[in-house]
Order: structure tokens, then sequence, then C-alpha cells
């Protein structure tokens, strides 16, 4: 992608409402959003609890293009990134600059889960993972995509998702960003020409991303699942791309992650309208597969439990009264020289004390922690 237009992308701004700068918000704040802004809605069914699921559509090109988010409610950095290019795309439209975007037509569900979404819960309100439903079919939110998908008849899917802190881009000490993934058609994992477009696509937008996230996107692993959405209409001869957006390192809104996701949906985009399948293969397997290598925190060589140790502290993403707070857990306690944390404290064999005790179990809930009796308590804190 030319160089000044990843520019425009990245430089985009908009009068951006501050609760697109959180992880958590109520799914009506981005309907009404949209609504106010004359895009025009379509309801397509209703979720569990009989809240309207809807779509938008955008452009009348011959390549048709299907893109959905927040199918796991907790999941809004693709979301947010979304809403950036659809107030991009209409920014374009207004100044009659769409360019490649004239040849797509693309159908976009902003919020497939909307009670997931307001509880920030990964299922929906039967708790019931929709990306495990494809297909028992058993959710009215999974029958929406499903009908849509066939009446719309997509060339190609967008599968918009985070992902937790915990994974690396490879087994060196880069978080991932990004991921991506062609999904399986089959057990055997094979390669058909609707996977390779997958990989097209893939290769062409980490191309374009190592510029900014060197070493920072991974791959998913392809095992193959049918009750996976993606897995399912890659099967049904429908190229799927898997968007997981990731941690970057600080930032747990995630606010620089939604830019360069934003970045990624564009430039997928103009990969699908100037699809390119020589080297697709090839580009996709050089992305490092992701693995799960990270911790939030890691304090190293601390005594605790009567042993020279380390300890892994991860935060569990809790809704209390509207606000999403960042709660630490300790999750690991042993030897993790060949983990990361996105945060280290060196301990210096220093004696370590968790809720004022010298010993602990894990998955314990972190009200306070102590090195030698000097309080850590304000270094975890990120609310």
């Amino acid at each position: 992608m030319e160089k000044a237009l990843r520019k425009s992308v990245l430089n985009f701004n908009w009068n951006k409402p501050a609760f697109l700068n959180q992880r958590y918000f109520i799914p009506n704040q981005l309907i009404d959003l949209l609504i106010e802004n004359d895009f025009n809605l379509t309801e397509e069914g209703k979720s569990v609890n009989k809240q309207p699921i809807y779509s938008l559509t955008l452009g009348t090109g011959k390549t048709k293009v299907l893109a959905w988010s927040q199918m796991h409610g907790n999941e809004t950095t693709t979301t947010r990134a979304l809403i950036d290019f659809l107030m991009y795309y209409k920014k374009l439209q207004q100044e009659n600059k769409l360019g490649f975007l004239e040849n797509l037509s693309i159908k976009v569900i902003p919020i497939l889960n909307p009670d997931g979404a307001k509880a920030y819960t990964r299922y929906n309100a039967n708790k019931v993972d929709l990306n495990r439903d494809a297909l028992t079919c058993t959710e009215p939110e999974s029958q929406v995509l499903q009908q849509l998908y066939t009446s719309f008849k997509p060339d190609f899917c967008l599968n918009l998702h985070d992902q937790r802190t915990i994974f690396s881009a490879g087994e060196e000490k880069n978080p991932a960003i990004l991921s991506f993934l062609a999904p399986a058609y089959n057990k055997e994992t094979t390669i058909n020409n609707t996977r390779l477009k997958s990989m097209a696509v893939i290769t062409a937008v980490n191309k374009v991303l190592q510029e900014y996230l060197p070493a920072k996107v991974g791959r998913y692993d392809d095992a193959f699942n049918p009750n996976c959405i993606g897995d399912r209409f890659t099967q049904l001869g429908t190229p799927t791309i898997l968007f997981e957006a990731g941690h970057w390192p600080g930032d747990y809104q995630r606010k620089k992650t939604v830019d360069y996701c934003f970045l990624a949906l564009f430039s997928a985009l103009k990969a699908i309208e100037e699809l390119t399948i020589a080297g697709a293969e090839h580009g996709y397997f050089k992305i490092p597969e992701n693995e799960k290598n990270f911790y939030d925190i890691i304090i190293r060589n601390v005594v605790f439990c009567n042993n020279l140790t380390d300890v892994a502290i991860q935060y569990n993403e809790i809704l209390e009264d509207k606000t999403l707070k960042f709660v630490p857990f300790l999750v690991k306690i042993g030897n993790l020289s060949k983990h990361h944390g996105h945060s280290e404290i060196t301990g210096n064999n220093k004696k370590m004390q968790i809720n004022k005790l010298e010993y602990s179990e894990i998955n314990v809930k972190i009200e306070n922690i102590a090195l030698d009796n000097e309080n850590y308590i304000d270094f975890l804190t990120l609310n």
C-alpha cells in the first residue's frame, strides 16, 4: 500500500467521543453515534435479550466483503477500529476520493453480541460462545450472522476479535500486537484456493504492518474446529480472515492497537480489491506463530512460599458499576525464565508478601503486595 495512503490512514482524526477511548462502552452509545453520523442501519434480528442486531452497507462494488465485530462481547478493540474506518470511509466519500473502495460492497455488523457487549463478557446471554456455535447454530446471534452470510453471498469475510495479553509473536520477547489466521476447512489443514486467498490478504497486511510493528505480528494456530465460524465459512468456500487485536505494552485501553488495527483493516480491503496470490503461502507462514509467553507482570528472584522463585501476575478485567477495572491476580509461582512480563520487577532475593502472607495459592486476588515490607500495590494499579 502506498506510503501516502498509509500515512493518511494513521493520521486520520475525527471528533471521536471519549467512550471510544475505553475498552468498555454500552452498545447503544455506538449505535447512537452511527445514527448521528447518518449511517443507515438495518435491524437484522435480535439477541437473546431482544436487543437489536444491526448491519450497515458501504458501497455497491462487485466484490462483496462481510465483516462482523464483537462476536465476543468483551472484545472491543476491533470494533473501535471499525468505527474509525467507517468515519474515514465517509470522509473519503464526501471528498469523492474513495478510490479502490468504490469496487467493494462492504456489509458490517458492528456488534454481533449486544448482550455480551453490555455485560462485558465473551458469551451471549445464554452463556454460549458464539464462535463455537457455527454448526449447531442454536443462538439467535449465530442465526443472524449465518442468515446474512447466506443472503449477502460475500466473496470475503472479516472476523474481528481481541486476543489476551499472554501472546507473543513467536518465541522472542515481542508481544503479538496484531495476529491473523487463514482458518482451515478440514482437520488436515489442507491449503486450497479459498485458504490461499485468505493467506494472500494476510501476507499483504503483514507487509504493511512490519513497517510499524516489526516482529510484533503473529499467526494463530490453524487447528480445525468445525464449530468455529471462520472454519465453517472457509469450508463453505468463502475466504475468511481472522483479526486478533492484542496488547501494546502499557496500553491496557488499547488505544494504540486501535490505530494499527484500523490500518490493518484498511490494508486488508485494499489487498482484497487487488488480490495477488503469488507468494501468499510463503509470506503467510513466515509470520511467526503465536506463543503463550507473556504475563502482565513478572516479579523475579523473590523469597516466597519458602523458596527463591519467580511470581507471575495477570489482570482480570472486571466490570463494576459500568466501569472496567483491571484487577491483579496471582497466577504462577515458579521458574519463569522462559517467559516475559509486560512489566517486570527484580526482587533481589527479597522476602515477598501477598495479602500480608509469605505464602499463597494461585488464582488469588492481590489486595496488597510487599517486598521486604515495601509496598508495591501502586505498581500494580491500572485504574
